[in-house]
């Protein structure tokens, strides 16, 4: 059968709303998709739907897609691409009839059908419980005749999953096939993230390039291979290592586990076909896990923040004064917070030549199961020393009154507990089988390293010179995926950047467990690092609170790196 073309307009809800059009419309009269996907659902999004639902129960969807296809329902009708979304949120039933009654109201004859079931009943104090779908569903609306297809919570591959089994009529057991078109969606879900945003390497191509990445594409192919790429005449590149990086984004071992397969990600191979073109084999598939992940989204309390700024001399005994103020205040009071955590951040520089930049900043951050005690108490403890405490005291905002945190988690269900359901155009609901095969995922041994490079000369350099990186946060943990673009470097690398190494880099880690999983066809490693995030993003544990930049840090951490790797490298690394 034909090349399918699937493309991507959204990474995350809030993402370049005029991408949809550019999707659309993009790509001359031979280059257009035939799917559109867009993914909204970040582990915050739904908790972010999941209050909007609780102030309107009509909510729970991503509005900022209602809104895109306002224009996108017309062009897509024009040009006979179906579109398929995970917009729907805590909602996809909701946000089917609001696109239906648009269509009616655009005079579009466009269906609309949706996928259900993934949410599941949640334990008290539990906003949300959602089982991450495979795309079993979304095929089967699309089979029924579906113009538009609106999931809940479904797996971000499943949005190329399920169009590819709908338009190459794969079975449920054809693994490498599926495992295939689950690393194009993996691939294809943060947008951007492919076509060189967030790229390590960013400084080696033309600024102007990346001002305005345009969004990925996949040609599919009934093997299961692919090819990324994106439309001619958008900014950004694909290249294998703007594509490595984001097979690495909160990926872990070996194997990756979803509904549908389980992809081997040791066995992908990446090749530059041509300019903007890579094109992705080799991926082996194995039978998906019994059970299905359940992402938890919860209230996890109250939380409130005070910056306080010190500027010029005698940086840390003005902390250290307004600190002991601070704490003396909260411990006068009957509802100190139950956290209560502080944090000096050196941004300032001696004999600065801006007050700006002879300033630090200490942060203070509470946390409480009640509002009470991260608000007024605060407040007033802060606030109260603007007369009384360190020389040229002042903050960066006025303390507000506290606000809500979220939490999240995950939980295993077995797949047939979870009512997968496709709900066609014309309302027949039809029930997505789980897999007659399963098989429980097992660690990877670590593969045979390549020799290790022969003793020689070293340079004391950044990491970041010879190796990109991508961090990103799964729940309370983060995964840091680091790799080289040569066979030398990937000699150095695999011997050198041990967990021990990681942790004498990365002090911050120490005392978390860290797991170290070795990918040799990508020239990569791919740290998890446990807990180091908390309770999630939501509860903002960290300044960086989904990791973004913890690969950044790596990268900018000096080491000894072999000289001969180095021939271009400058000696001033500052």
């Amino acid at each position: 059968m034909t090349v399918l073309r699937i493309g991507n307009a959204s990474g995350f809800y809030g993402d370049r709303f005029d991408a949809v059009r550019e999707m659309l419309t993009g790509g001359g009269p031979d280059g257009a998709v035939d799917v559109l996907t867009g993914d909204y659902l970040a582990e915050l999004t739904m908790l972010i739907l999941g209050r909007d639902q609780l102030k309107d129960p009509a909510a729970g969807y991503a509005k900022t897609f209602l809104r895109q296809m306002e224009e996108g329902l017309g062009l897509a009708h024009d040009r006979g691409i179906r579109i398929v979304t995970n917009a729907g949120g805590l909602n996809p039933a909701g946000l089917a009839d609001a696109l239906r009654a648009l269509a009616a109201k655009l005079g579009l004859p466009t269906t609309v059908a949706h996928v259900e079931g993934d949410r599941l009943p949640a334990a008290e104090g539990v906003l949300a419980a959602n089982a991450y779908l495979g795309g079993a569903g979304i095929a089967a609306c699309l089979a029924a005749g579906a113009d538009v297809v609106v999931t809940g919570r479904v797996t971000d591959a499943a949005l190329v999953t399920g169009p590819a089994q709908w338009h190459f009529g794969w079975g449920p057991e054809e693994y490498d096939k599926l495992a295939g078109a689950v690393v194009a969606g993996h691939v294809l879900e943060c947008g951007t993230q492919a076509t060189g945003g967030n790229y390590a390497f960013f400084r080696e191509h033309d600024p102007a390039l990346l001002r305005r990445p345009g969004f990925p594409l996949a040609e599919l192919h009934e093997d299961g291979s692919a090819v990324v790429t994106k439309h001619p005449g958008t900014g950004g590149l694909v290249d294998v290592g703007t594509v490595t990086a984001q097979l690495l984004y909160e990926t872990a071992g070996a194997r990756y586990a979803g509904p549908d397969v389980t992809a081997r990600l040791d066995t992908v191979r990446l090749t530059q076909e041509g300019p903007d073109r890579v094109r992705i084999d080799g991926v082996r598939g194995e039978a998906p896990p019994p059970t299905l992940k359940v992402g938890l989204s919860r209230l996890g309390g109250f939380r409130n923040e005070v910056v306080f700024v010190l500027t010029g001399l005698d940086v840390e005994e003005k902390a250290a004064l307004v600190r002991d103020q601070v704490e003396d205040a909260l411990a006068g009071t009957d509802a100190r917070p139950r956290e209560v955590r502080w944090e000096l951040v050196r941004t300032d520089r001696p004999d600065a030549d801006t007050e700006e930049t002879a300033s630090a900043l200490l942060r203070l951050v509470v946390r409480d199961p009640a509002p009470g005690p991260v608000g007024r108490a605060l407040t007033g403890a802060a606030i109260e020393l603007a007369l009384a405490s360190y020389p040229g005291f002042h903050v960066t905002a006025p303390p507000g009154k506290g606000a809500p945190y979220g939490v999240f988690g995950t939980a295993f269900v077995p797949a047939g507990d979870v009512p997968h359901t496709a709900v066609l155009p014309d309302g027949s609901r039809v029930p997505v089988p789980i897999p007659a095969r399963t098989r429980e995922l097992e660690p990877v041994p670590e593969p045979a390293l390549p020799q290790p490079l022969p003793p020689g000369p070293t340079r004391r350099v950044p990491l970041g010179r010879l190796a990109g990186a991508r961090s990103g946060d799964k729940g309370g943990d983060a995964n840091i995926g680091v790799w080289v673009r040569t066979d030398e470097e990937w000699r150095w690398l695999a011997h050198t950047l041990t967990v021990a190494r990681l942790r004498e880099l990365l002090p911050e880690t120490a005392g978390l467990d860290v797991t170290r999983h070795v990918l040799p066809n990508l020239r990569a490693l791919n740290f998890t690092v446990a807990g180091i995030l908390g309770d999630g993003v939501a509860s903002q544990a960290r300044f960086d609170p989904q990791a973004k930049a913890l690969g950044e840090w790596l990268r900018s951490r000096h080491t000894d790196i072999p000289a001969a790797l180095l021939p271009d490298v400058a000696e001033d690394f500052r």
